[in-house]
């Protein structure tokens, strides 16, 4: 394998500038949402430190390729840097189907009490809602056949500390579950963190309590404290093992360590794809648009070439080009470049 050799005209490596110094180079300049980088070998610059390093570097332009001659003259120390085997395609969707049928799994022991609490954790547009509503449908389905009220229910948007207080009222009887989508304002709202913490406290008594006034919890004969039984499913898009410090910090440790939690680790573009196509090899993707093979193959052929561009990589973003794809047949890409992919002129 043919190595590469750059001075670093302008970076630095936790805090530590390394303007001029030079390495050898594992993988080019990246760039994130926090700021880019270049992966390059440690050798014997920052010892106890893994042998390949993230330099922090603002560009391209930051850094300077060199001879392997100049390398070795500036004092660069060659070193042989591991081979990480990718995972391959199949492997990697037998792992995301797995982490899905783990949430199903999960979610039906939430809707039977056997677990309190679990936070799912995944990027927007992946399906991390389907199959936990489907759990709360049957429940639902399974409780009017009865003719006994609903005990499970899904809330999506914003909800205040008191609109929390009485909707786990509502779903306050052992077996109850509530399914909070998309509800991250709860997560940084210090009252609700609290009530939460007491609804799922790991004890017998997970007893909460509204001591502040209120005119519509006595209007709808809510208690001022009552004993929470049921169970609780928050889906969110915030990532918590990357969350940095904050002044709730201790608050959302105290909840997550009530909860189980599941990552449903599709944090890479690759693997976003193959959710898409594990979900249509599932049947539950394109099932009603009487697609031939050859049809989807095009649909995910143009995904996985614009990957890069595209609004986001999502099963609602293969739903956009697949109703493209039976709308304007013969001009479905023109149609998608324009609507679905970031700065596309008409």
């Amino acid at each position: 394998m043919n190595k590469s050799f750059i001075r670093i005209k302008a970076g630095a490596y936790r805090n530590q500038d390394v303007s001029g110094k030079v390495f050898q180079l594992v993988e080019q300049y990246k760039k994130t949402a926090k700021g880019g980088y270049v992966t390059v070998v440690n050798g014997n610059n920052f010892p106890g430190f893994p042998e390949a390093v993230r330099i922090k570097v603002d560009s391209v332009a930051a850094y300077e390729f060199l001879p392997e001659g100049d390398f070795m003259q500036a004092g660069g120390a060659l070193a042989t840097v591991p081979v990480v085997q990718q995972e391959s395609e199949e492997d990697a969707i037998a792992r995301i189907r797995e982490r899905f049928e783990v949430l199903t799994e999960m979610a039906t022991a939430c809707a039977n009490g056997e677990i309190r609490a679990m936070v799912v954790s995944g990027p927007p547009g992946v399906g991390k809602s389907y199959g936990v509503e489907k759990v709360v449908e049957k429940t639902s389905l399974l409780d009017k056949i009865s003719g006994k009220r609903c005990r499970a229910e899904v809330i999506s948007g914003g909800a205040s500390a008191i609109g929390l207080y009485q909707t786990l009222y509502k779903y306050s009887d052992k077996n109850c579950l509530v399914v909070f989508d998309d509800c991250d304002s709860i997560l940084w709202d210090e009252q609700s963190l609290g009530l939460l913490k007491g609804a799922l406290n790991t004890g017998k008594n997970r007893r909460i309590s509204w001591l502040g006034e209120s005119a519509a919890l006595r209007r709808d004969g809510i208690p001022d404290a009552f004993d929470f039984h049921g169970s609780v499913i928050f889906i969110t898009n915030l990532k918590f093992d990357n969350m940095r410090q904050t002044k709730l910090k201790d608050h959302m440790d105290a909840f997550l360590s009530r909860c189980h939690y599941l990552d449903l680790t599709l944090d890479t573009m690759r693997d976003k794809l193959l959710r898409i196509k594990q979900v249509s090899a599932d049947g539950e993707l394109f099932e009603d648009y009487g697609f031939t093979k050859d049809e989807e193959a095009e649909v995910f052929a143009f995904l996985e070439t614009h990957q890069s561009s595209l609004r986001e990589m999502s099963c609602r973003m293969a739903i956009k080009v697949a109703d493209l794809r039976k709308v304007f047949p013969s001009k479905w890409q023109a149609r998608a470049r324009v609507t679905c992919m970031r700065g596309q002129a008409a």
